[in-house]
């Protein structure tokens, strides 16, 4: 006798780990009518695992299943897949997508970006890493309602310098690039530092680049340059490999205008889509308050200066870029050096 295969339809892989030998998968049990509406991947994460069940039956499989379960039941696949400098609107955008029951949004799931970055620290196959990665996809986009016809995919900010490997997996599916003033964007960050502004902390990324001789002398320095080096990564995704540039400014109406087809948005899903852009997206339930004027009045000299000098550039060329004008091209050696 033989085992039946496990039916994961309503089951999510919420960790991707390499033990040393092997890689493995762990799952938690979501049902049929969850649905992934929290700020987060890990908050969704969170809230499934108070879960009597979840709490007993976890389950851990060979990264092989995630193979196995692709070809038994194929999810839907990517419908869009959305990039960002961090701090700029994304989580937003991913919110208002999330209220749909049409939706499943994945925000910034942690497994997504181990196997995106799995070949930095081990001997992993570019053609191993595209079949784990569409099965992975394949996984998170089961129609565990009946009601899904779109899987929105929201990354982590550091991986825009894994695009190409997405790009050769999904050739077709429109990527989005969110961006903001650097002023503000800066000013988040050092207000409440994000994890990739903070050296070591989030691993081997392109994202830490080897100093180009001169030493970061301040916090703001490291930051601007950080934020500086993915604008200019997106305005290369967006030269290069046809990303689509958004300006935090343009939300949430873009979602109904020049968003609406690559993001597989409908004209009757609006008032839905309008009803959460209302509401502050990482606090839930408080409502949302414009705070672009105060955060570029935080900047002191040094961190206006650093910005000027490492970030303002490229968000111009983005700028251009996304309304057509000719400036758009840029010298190659315009181009920022972030320190790791």
């Amino acid at each position: 006798m033989t085992d039946t295969p496990i039916d994961w339809k309503h089951w999510l892989p919420t960790g991707i780990r390499h033990t040393g030998e092997d890689w493995q998968v762990d799952w938690c049990r979501f049902g049929r009518d969850a649905v992934l509406r929290e700020p987060f991947f890990n908050d969704s994460v969170a809230v499934a695992m108070r879960s009597p069940f979840n709490q007993a039956f976890g389950r851990t499989t060979p990264l092989a299943m995630l193979c196995d379960w692709q070809q038994r039941s194929s999810g839907l696949p990517p419908t869009a897949f959305v990039f960002h400098v961090s701090r700029c609107g994304s989580t937003l955008l991913a919110q208002m997508l999330a209220r749909l029951d049409s939706h499943i949004v994945l925000s910034e799931p942690p497994p997504l970006d181990t196997l995106l970055r799995a070949h930095y620290e081990h001997p992993v196959t570019a053609s191993q890493q595209a079949r784990w990665i569409s099965a992975l996809l394949s996984a998170y986009g089961q129609r565990r309602r009946g009601t899904e016809r779109a899987l929105v995919i929201k990354l982590d900010a550091w991986n825009l310098f894994e695009l190409p490997q997405l790009r050769v997996l999904f050739p077709d599916v429109p990527c989005l690039f969110l961006y903001r003033d650097p002023h503000e964007v800066v000013a988040s960050h050092l207000r409440s530092p994000g994890r990739h502004t903070v050296p070591g902390l989030i691993g081997k990324t392109p994202l830490a680049r080897a100093d180009d001789g001169t030493a970061v002398r301040s916090r703001p320095v490291h930051v601007a340059r950080i934020v500086g080096r993915l604008l200019d990564a997106g305005w290369h995704a967006c030269r290069q490999h046809g990303a689509i540039p958004v300006n935090y400014v343009e939300l949430p109406h873009a979602l109904g205008d020049r968003l609406a087809a690559p993001l597989g948005v409908r004209p009757d899903d609006l008032a839905t889509i309008a009803e959460a852009g209302g509401w502050h997206a990482k606090r839930p339930g408080e409502p949302f308050v414009a705070d672009g004027a105060a955060k570029r009045g935080e900047l002191a000299g040094d961190a206006r200066e650093a910005v000027a000098q490492w970030a303002s550039p490229a968000y111009r060329a983005l700028e251009a870029l996304r309304q057509g004008t000719r400036s758009a091209a840029r010298r190659t050696d315009d181009e920022p050096q972030i320190l790791g």
